[in-house]
């Protein structure tokens, strides 16, 4: 591929084409670090899916919303535009607004924006059919004093990986078509607080381990996702693209996301919104079809700090089916407590290979304004080797078991063989860019002790390549720039945050990530607030507004 931003947004892939290179080369050579480019697409082989239309996605909902008007959306616009979940909840306890009208509003813009016309972003695959009577109900429970959680009635869309009853979960894949499933586990939780589910996003077809020479936000389900401050120009990140890409453009309060290794981080720093890949295991992969049990982790995706904390709370619960699920003692929730004071005396290493960038210095500036400790270090010279066999040898497990576990009965696919045969049926259609990383997962063997040792060796390397560095100076924490260091955090399982730092001079969003210790989710977030309330970079796409 000679579009170089492409090799940094292989999300769930490892968010380098060969994670194996050292991780100290040169700027521009290496797998974690990439300088920005922009490409105009049109070389995508397929933009609009050949298996959904406009109007099937709607057929079931324009009833609901014969009345409500362009006056009535432009009205509404001050109100929920760019807002975060407690102004929204302000707004409706004040009776300026309803949960019904929130929901009427994003669908609205999703049918005015998303597909079929000039500015069409194919961020969202299906839509809840019963979201808008589940939202009249809300503002019933309101009456009755029933918000259980600040999540209560705001419309959340979840990356099409994740099962939830209603809709099918296609994973993008045409294999998957018919995958009506119950609830994912994460799903339980955000419905158990009173969220809507509004649909299902868009994302890099099997999360982005599937062909291996296709741009990221393609899957044939959902077609071609599009970045909004840069259509067919800017790489929309993935593999949870439309995640990203929907919340962007204000087509619902927030979404869910699901990382391997970057796929969280990639769409949210190159769609301009904040996205946390937590520590393995701190919310349930139940119900999600896998890449790799041993670094899958779904996570909050939005516009801002305060709402991606209130999201994370929301999720939060102790899986006992799920062989990585951490039980904790929160002691309190994940949102309550944030604040301008976060960063004063905290120390962070910056990577020296990285000053080049000059949103990556006014960020660490605007750091040291709110006190941090900047030191910049040098990169240990640790290898990720065989990351891919990982993967491989994970998913050639995983996915049996998640499809005879929380996969529909009927399915003629059992293996990553059966979808391989399947897709031959019509490649042209099922399979444009081919499945060349499928075919390697079904080529790939080894013994028991060769799989451990892979394992034990990645997470070895990952958590050096952080605590050496992080002893020798007394870290609480690092900065990197979007999805750069994702490989090491993901093998490590150390969690990592992303907040828009700004835009270069082509327009490409950037984000600052912060990378932590395992479980120090609620210091990323204080952290990433305190810098948002600081820089405030994030800008909507202005076409979108």
């Amino acid at each position: 591929m000679k579009n170089l931003i492409y090799f940094l947004s292989v999300t769930f892939l490892f968010s380098c084409k060969n994670p194996q290179q050292n991780a100290t080369e040169n700027l521009n050579d290496s797998p974690e670090i990439a300088t920005d480019s922009i490409e105009d697409f049109r070389e995508f082989k397929v933009l609009d899916s050949k298996y959904i239309t406009k109007s099937s996605i709607w057929e079931n909902l324009n009833k609901d919303l014969v009345g409500f008007t362009e006056d009535i959306y432009n009205d509404l616009k001050p109100l929920i535009l760019e807002q975060d979940i407690p102004s929204l909840q302000k707004h409706i306890k004040n009776g300026d607004l309803s949960y019904e009208m929130l929901t009427k509003f994003y669908l609205y813009r999703i049918r005015k924006f998303d597909r079929e016309n000039s500015l069409s972003l194919n961020s969202v695959i299906s839509l809840n059919p019963n979201v808008i009577s589940e939202s009249k109900q809300k503002d019933i429970d309101l009456k009755n004093r029933m918000l259980k959680h600040p999540i209560f009635g705001m419309p959340i869309l979840l990356k099409d990986n994740v099962n939830t009853s209603g809709m099918p979960t296609t994973a993008g894949a045409v294999a998957l078509k018919n995958n009506q499933t119950d609830d994912a586990f994460i799903v339980e939780r955000l419905k158990n607080k009173g969220a809507l589910i509004l649909g299902k996003a868009n994302l890099s077809e099997w999360a982005y381990f599937f062909c291996g020479d296709c741009p990221s936000g393609y899957s044939a389900i959902g077609g071609q996702t599009l970045n909004p401050y840069g259509r067919r120009i800017i790489d929309s990140g993935g593999s949870s693209s439309g995640s990203g890409v929907a919340v962007a453009a204000n087509f619902s309060v927030a979404a869910v996301g699901s990382e391997t290794s970057g796929s969280i981080l990639s769409p949210s720093s190159k769609n301009s919104i904040v996205g946390l890949k937590p520590t393995i295991g701190l919310l349930s992969r139940g119900g999600i079809v896998p890449i790799s049990s041993t670094l899958d982790t779904p996570g909050p995706m939005t516009k801002n700090v305060t709402d991606n904390s209130i999201m994370l709370d929301a999720m939060l619960g102790y899986d006992e089916k799920d062989s990585k699920a951490i039980e904790m003692d929160l002691n309190g929730n994940m949102y309550s407590d944030l604040n301008l004071d976060a960063l004063k005396g905290k120390r962070f290493g910056a990577f020296k290979r990285l000053l080049e960038d000059s949103l990556y210095v006014k960020a660490i500036a605007d750091l040291k304004v709110k006190g941090a400790i900047i030191f910049e270090i040098d990169e240990e010279e640790m290898k990720l080797p065989e990351f891919r066999r990982l993967l491989n040898l994970d998913m050639k497990i995983d996915l049996p078991i998640y499809l005879s576990k929380y996969g529909n009965k009927d399915l003629v696919i059992k293996s990553v063989e059966d979808v391989v045969d399947f897709n031959k049926k019509d490649s042209l259609k099922i399979m444009p860019y081919g499945q060349r990383l499928f075919n390697g997962i079904v080529a790939d063997i080894a013994t028991e002790e060769e799989f451990l040792k892979i394992k034990n060796t990645l997470k070895t390397n990952g958590r050096a390549y952080f605590n050496i560095p992080m002893e020798a100076h007394k870290l609480d924490g690092f900065l990197s720039i979007n999805n750069y260091h994702a490989g090491f955090a993901a093998v490590a399982e150390y969690p990592a945050l992303t907040i828009p730092m700004g835009y270069t001079n082509e327009g490409v969003p950037e984000g600052l990530t912060f990378i932590g210790k395992p479980l120090s989710e609620k210091l990323l977030l204080g952290w990433a607030y305190a810098y948002e309330q600081t820089s405030k970079k994030r800008k909507s796409p202005k076409n979108y507004n």
